[in-house]
């Protein structure tokens, strides 16, 4: 299945009315920087699609979080996800690519390479990926945190930039932290990295 983050699947996009303080900037490249912004731990917190498959994907999840890495020199980012879909976590690992002119990220799902504009707003910690704003029938917004609950300042920005967009509140699907079930994968997971970084410092020691 389609992947949050990859839900929010665009080609190059056009600028929007630069007139409006509320819309976003898509022609801002990416930076080290900007990568530095994005890296770490990431909450899923809603998303507004349009184009059917997304918005039916964006409807099954429940609950994501998920870790980007990214590699400067290299020019990708190592994406670990939990998922959570029904009764079950699922676990995902894979390499997400920077186009740093375009200020896109791009993944390859089912040999189709999938592009998502990143959108960083005024706080830092969040960030969004926008979909086809100049398709009123398909176009689409995401939004992501550093923990599962955000303010209303920050869920305000992510409806300032829906709007901008011609889009709805009432199209807007959110996610229940509360449905949250890779919580002890996730601990697992921890708990084996650390056993192996103890072991690689013995073994160079």
């Amino acid at each position: 299945m389609a992947l949050p983050w990859a839900l929010a699947v665009l080609s190059l996009l056009p600028l929007l009315d630069a007139q409006s303080p509320a819309c976003p900037n898509f022609s801002v490249p990416i930076t080290n920087a900007s990568l530095d912004q994005i890296s770490g731990k990431w909450f899923y917190i809603a998303s507004a699609f349009r184009f059917p498959e997304y918005k039916k994907e964006a409807s099954k999840i429940h609950a994501v979080f998920f870790y980007f890495t990214p590699n400067h020199t290299e020019d990708t980012i190592l994406l670990r996800e939990y998922i959570t879909v029904g009764d079950q976590c699922i676990y995902n690992i894979s390499s997400v690519k920077v186009q740093r002119e375009n200020g896109t990220l791009s993944k390859s799902e089912n040999g189709t390479e999938h592009f998502g504009h990143l959108l960083l707003p005024k706080d830092p910690k969040t960030f969004m990926f926008a979909a086809f704003p100049e398709d009123k029938q398909n176009m689409g917004l995401s939004f992501y945190a550093d923990k599962p609950e955000v303010t209303p300042e920050q869920m305000q920005q992510f409806y300032d930039y829906l709007t901008c967009m011609g889009m709805d509140k009432s199209e807007v699907m959110y996610t229940d932290e509360k449905k949250n079930l890779c919580l002890p994968l996730e601990k697992q997971h921890n708990e084996e990295r650390k056993k192996e970084e103890e072991r690689s410092e013995i073994g160079t020691a």
